[in-house]
């Protein structure tokens, strides 16, 4: 009996360690040779062109076989390209792998010096996994059936953010400056702000029209409309948040003064990776930042 118990506890883990190496991958058209890629982190948007595979974002490093092997059902052609749209490790995870098996890393230039510094700090550099080719304000790259726009969004979700969309597909991918039904993580610690957050939301609702398909960092495939409401949720606390503070309330009683986004918790805005609490602690922080 002892052996089939400890017979049993072994299978359990073993099962368990397996689930958490494996990831149910979803790969959906959107448009056309476009695809979006959902599994753990961010979303990944795939561009298949005459040279290979285009993507955008990588998540974590354990699943790029994974990744690979679904892509295969678009394409037998290679991941020639990968764009990150910010350094975040759910987003760069797969750089290393990704390089690896021959793709070229792209990204803004702040995010190739984040990822550069946060393995400085844990003392072990990896060259493949960083971006080799990076811009500042924006990148253009032509293919035969598709131009592709990246622009950098300032001091959004973090200071190297990318917005990159397709022209001629209409789709646009903007990363974590968008977190679909969902309230956003705005990482003031790197470069991010509630104002450069609301501006970049600004800037792709100039991009987009009606019939963009717009890929969010987390969360499902969305519409110009649906951004809109996203935009004006964030406009709304944020304004609630600075009338409080010219009031002379303290930080204290903002976070907790649930009214603040009461109308959008009851929407399951709150029920994602940032709770109301987190999102009145942020938006108060960066609002109350002293400019560097």
């Amino acid at each position: 009996m002892k052996n089939l118990l400890f017979l049993g506890v072994i299978f359990l883990s073993l099962t368990s360690i397996a689930q958490k190496q494996s990831q149910t991958i979803i790969i959906d058209s959107i448009s056309k040779n476009i695809y979006m890629l959902t599994g753990q982190g961010g979303n990944i948007a795939i561009f298949k062109n005459e040279k290979g595979l285009f993507i955008i974002d990588d998540q974590f490093a354990r699943l790029s076989n994974q990744i690979l092997s679904s892509l295969k059902t678009i394409s037998d052609q290679p991941v020639t390209t990968v764009i990150n749209t910010h350094f975040h490790g759910d987003h760069t995870g797969g750089n290393e792998n990704m390089a690896n098996n021959g793709a070229t890393i792209f990204a803004q230039k702040n995010v190739r010096s984040r990822m550069k510094k946060q393995q400085q700090q844990k003392g072990n550099i990896i060259p493949s996994s960083l971006p080799v080719i990076t811009f500042d304000e924006g990148l253009q790259l032509y293919f035969k059936n598709e131009n592709i726009n990246a622009f950098h969004v300032h001091h959004a979700h973090t200071d190297g953010d990318a917005l990159i969309y397709f022209a001629n597909g209409n789709v646009l991918h903007m990363g974590d400056t968008y977190f679909n039904g969902r309230y956003p993580y705005i990482d003031i610690k790197s470069g991010g702000s509630i104002k450069g957050y609301i501006k970049a939301i600004e800037k792709a609702l100039l991009i987009a029209n009606e019939d963009t398909k717009i890929i969010p960092g987390h969360g499902k495939l969305s519409t110009k409309k649906e951004l809109r409401t996203f935009l004006q949720m964030l406009k709304e606390i944020t304004n609630s948040i600075q009338k409080e503070i010219e009031l002379g309330n303290t930080k204290e009683a903002i976070i907790k003064n649930t009214s603040l986004t009461s109308n959008y918790d009851t929407k399951g805005y709150g029920d994602g990776f940032i709770s109301s609490e987190q999102i009145l602690k942020t938006i108060y922080t960066s609002l109350t930042k002293k400019e560097e």
